[in-house]
């Protein structure tokens, strides 16, 4: 199978199940936001090991969490990538949403109350994960265009998957030698 294929060169892609739509589309906006969310996810998980004092086993678990994240952003990107009146070959399912849920509660537990803003900034891969949050949030907005051409649950999983990522970020940061910069009011 050949990488290029040169059906796009005339600025339109396909969708999956082969419609031809322009590269601007709303769908390959959102679709493609997903896919840059999840390519800054991976270079979070690249600086995972990087001057963290947490231990192996709290350390496979958030690597598992994060990639079990970057499998169900294909998910989402499927639900995305699929013309309306299609049904995607993977879907989101609630049940990732609840794992979201249980996961930022779970981390949320060990980390100081939050009192203010904080800036975002910290260890590499915290850094990394709060420019996925952002990233997320831009997916979100572009998705919100074609919500009702969605399941439901896509919307509800980027809602969640922003608050994961920062309460990831905030995770690895406490773990880390960083403190964590909260916003300055000038007086």
């Amino acid at each position: 199978m050949r990488i290029y294929t040169r059906s796009g060169d005339d600025g339109t892609t396909s969708l999956i199940f082969g419609k031809r739509v322009p590269k601007n589309d709303l769908r390959v906006e959102a679709y493609g936001t997903c896919d840059e969310a999840n390519a800054m996810i991976g270079l979070a998980l690249s600086h995972n090991g990087e001057k963290l004092s947490w231990s192996v086993s709290e350390r496979k678990k958030f690597i598992k969490s994060l990639v079990q994240v970057q499998n169900h952003l294909f998910h989402v990107g499927s639900e995305l990538a699929t013309a309306p009146g299609s049904n995607a070959p993977w879907s989101v399912k609630e049940e990732y949403i609840t794992l979201l849920e249980e996961q930022i509660d779970e981390w949320d537990k060990q980390l100081s109350p939050l009192k203010q803003f904080i800036l975002p900034s910290g260890h590499p891969a915290a850094a990394s994960l709060h420019s996925a949050r952002t990233i997320v949030r831009r997916g979100e907005r572009l998705a919100v265009g074609l919500k009702d051409e969605l399941s439901p649950h896509v919307l509800s999983y980027m809602n969640r998957l922003s608050d994961y990522l920062f309460v990831a970020a905030r995770y690895v940061n406490y773990f880390s030698s960083y403190e964590e910069k909260t916003i300055q009011v000038e007086k």
